[in-house]
């Protein structure tokens, strides 16, 4: 069969843009220093979001290695609301949501996934949303398919999040407010009493991703929503389990209604093919391991706010983190990096944090700690740490101009 040589040209102008955008994007990334590259962690690993410990715990493995043996099929064979749906993820939402203090809990198949369903279903473009500007990019994206209208206020500025509730009302549609429970590169916490009294005053909901708070904080871990005792006053939480669980997905949780209405309307669970059944028992193993792990918690605050001081003592600036999650800021790009490349070299894998992920001119590193890390494993962090600001300001004086 013959082929249109002005078909076969047309393809071929348009392969050649595609490919000359991607190679221009991808050159523009590398002279900003943004551009990212994938390698596995070695070293100390502060990138980690394995709070507790548990993702090499070897009752974790344990637990998988039983419900596979056990289990009648290894893959879910489709979406839950078609062949998916085992009775092992329905027990396992009831767990979760008793854990959390909630009515019902829905189990999505990430995070991204949570927020992108939630958001853009219970939202229409007549509503409005006021959303701290440190939310995560997840958040960020939800609203923006949803269309509703949005307000991004300074981060937990809660002086201008009233002004802007006063000024904006809504014609006839919802209002929310939007944050993260712990806020994942600052690592500081949102007042979530202050915020629902605020919320309630101006007739709004409050929705909160706990993403960096379950397992880690509240009563047996069960997230910053639970600790304020605020459970049946939040229209919705998220809790993601690849962190602290040390599992993967998340659970929207909140009234039954909002769960069946998201069965129904949260895109994102409709047309994702479901997790294995058998994965339902590392979530729960998961989530019953950081249910028990008091100790573990009270050692990670302990070591946390030890680098905080230790840190801050040495004119680090550390943002206004109160967790277990440690930025800090450093500026430019190429200085996070050095100091990230400094930290490799001292057995401690780091990595720069930098726009967009973080705003102009806060790149950072980001210090995640785990349960696992010793007090004495960060008082070499922080000699590290003070080498490399030594050695990148040798770095800056020598290439200044003469």
């Amino acid at each position: 069969m013959l082929k249109n040589p002005r078909i076969v040209g047309e393809r071929a102008i348009h392969k050649r843009i595609a490919i000359e955008r991607i190679r221009a994007e991808l050159a523009e990334l590398g002279s900003r220093a943004q551009l990212r590259h994938l390698e596995a962690a070695s070293g100390i690993d502060l990138n980690s979001n394995d709070y507790l410990g548990l993702a090499s715990d070897p009752r974790m493995k344990d637990a998988i290695l039983l419900a596979v043996d056990s289990a009648s099929r290894v893959a879910s064979t489709g979406s839950r609301s078609l062949s998916g749906h085992d009775e092992a993820w329905t027990a396992l939402e009831m767990e979760f949501a008793k854990w959390v203090g909630v009515e019902a809990a829905l189990y999505f198949t990430s995070g991204y996934a949570a927020n992108m369903g939630l958001l853009s279903a219970i939202l229409r473009p007549e509503d409005l949303v006021f959303s701290d500007s440190a939310n995560h990019a997840s958040i960020v994206d939800g609203l923006r398919l949803s269309k509703c209208r949005r307000i991004i206020f300074p981060h937990l500025d809660l002086n201008v999040l009233e002004e802007e509730l006063r000024r904006n009302v809504s014609s006839g549609g919802m209002r929310a407010i939007i944050v993260e429970s712990i806020f994942s590169m600052d690592g500081d916490r949102a007042p979530l009493r202050d915020l629902i009294e605020m919320a309630e005053r101006h007739g709004a909901e409050l929705i909160v991703d706990e993403a960096h708070a379950i397992g880690v904080s509240g009563p047996e871990g069960g997230g910053c929503v639970a600790e304020a005792g605020l459970s049946d006053r939040v229209l919705a939480t998220v809790h993601t389990c690849g962190k602290a669980l040390a599992a993967a997905g998340a659970f929207v949780c909140g009234s039954e209604k909002l769960r069946q209405f998201l069965i129904n309307r949260a895109r994102t669970f409709i047309f994702s093919t479901g997790l294995p059944p058998y994965f339902a028992a590392q979530v729960a193993a998961g989530m019953r391991f950081a249910r028990a792990a008091d100790a573990e918690r009270a050692h990670l605050a302990e070591i946390a706010a030890f680098l905080r001081i230790e840190l801050r003592k040495n004119e680090f600036d550390t943002a206004g983190s109160d967790s277990h999650i440690v930025p800090v800021i450093l500026g430019g790009n190429e200085t996070a990096i050095n100091f990230a490349a400094h930290l490799r070299t001292c057995g401690f894998g780091a990595r720069a944090i930098r726009p967009p992920t973080v705003p102009a001119g806060s790149a950072r590193l980001r210090l995640s700690l785990t349960a696992k890390m010793t007090q004495e494993m960060l008082v070499e962090l922080v000699a590290a740490m003070n080498q490399a600001r030594e050695q990148n300001s040798f770095k800056r004086a020598v290439s200044a101009p003469r």
